[in-house]
């Protein structure tokens, strides 16, 4: 293992919240390094940070050194909307606020996710640029849960691991504290109607899961309002194939790719903070 793993406990709404913060060994004091804010799946009622061992994020540290940030939010049996999203919202704080400490670039802060952390990394980016809060490079929600709603794709969907039963349970639990209230995009992204100004974003889904349109529809409303958004999309297969199947040459296909485009916004996605 060529990363250390270090617990941190932060405050978030009068709760302490964890931390793991996964690190290059040997990585210099200077820093430099990209920080990425790496949100857990589980349809908002389910996981844990530790899903970051089998996720994406791990080989952003060991193959490119970036310092990445799991936070343990709270699942929606905790407490509804908005208390993930301000947990995150914290986590990201302190992945700024702390930037120097752990060796990182404050023009250089991504999030990212898959699934229900899909969902909330796209949140995310949302509430910060509107709210004039963390400014961030880049976004990676992979097959992302994003529409409260259901969709060509969400509706009637049978498929293993996430399907339409469990997707409704997983939004009435998350949305369950707006009563009789319009669910606003912070809650559900695809409620959004403007995505101007929001971080450039990478993405791939696959064609049998239940977020495969509402995926695409994110990825081409990113793109008309003049954002930089791409999307792989893997025929068939099931959702969280990456992570539940990670020797399939499908798998390695779909890692290769992510990769390559993290490789591309280290080179090109900078957001420097504004001045306090």
């Amino acid at each position: 293992m060529n990363y250390t793993v270090r617990r941190q406990v932060i405050p978030s709404d009068g709760r302490r919240m964890k931390l793991l913060i996964l690190r290059p060994k040997g990585m210099p004091p200077d820093g430099g390094r990209p920080g990425v804010l790496w949100i857990h799946g589980g349809g908002y009622v389910t996981g844990m940070a530790e899903m970051v061992f089998i996720s994406r994020a791990k080989a952003l540290c060991e193959k490119y050194g970036a310092v990445i940030v799991s936070p343990a939010y709270r699942l929606a049996g905790q407490a509804p909307y908005p208390a993930a999203l301000n947990d995150c919202h914290r986590a990201l704080r302190y992945l700024l606020d702390h930037a120097a400490a752990l060796g990182v670039r404050s023009d250089q802060l991504m999030v990212g996710g898959e699934s229900a952390g899909g969902g909330l990394a796209a949140a995310l980016c949302m509430y910060e640029k509107d709210r004039g809060g963390v400014r961030i490079a880049y976004q990676m929600p992979l097959y992302p849960m994003l529409d409260c709603e259901d969709t060509e794709t969400s509706r009637d969907n049978h498929a293993p691991v996430w399907n339409t039963r469990r997707n409704h349970y997983g939004w009435s639990r998350y949305l369950r504290g707006l009563g009789a209230d319009p669910v606003p995009a912070y809650a559900s992204p695809a409620r959004r109607t403007d995505f101007s100004g929001l971080p450039p974003a990478y993405t791939f889904v696959c064609t049998a899961e239940p977020f495969y349109a509402e995926t695409l529809t994110f990825v081409r409303s990113l793109r008309r309002d003049g954002v930089d958004a791409e999307a792989d999309v893997y025929p068939g297969l099931f959702h969280a194939f990456d992570m539940l199947l990670p020797f399939r040459k499908v798998s390695r296909k779909a890692a290769a790719n992510f990769e390559r485009h993290f490789e591309a916004a280290l080179r090109h996605c900078f957001a420097p903070q504004d001045a306090p």
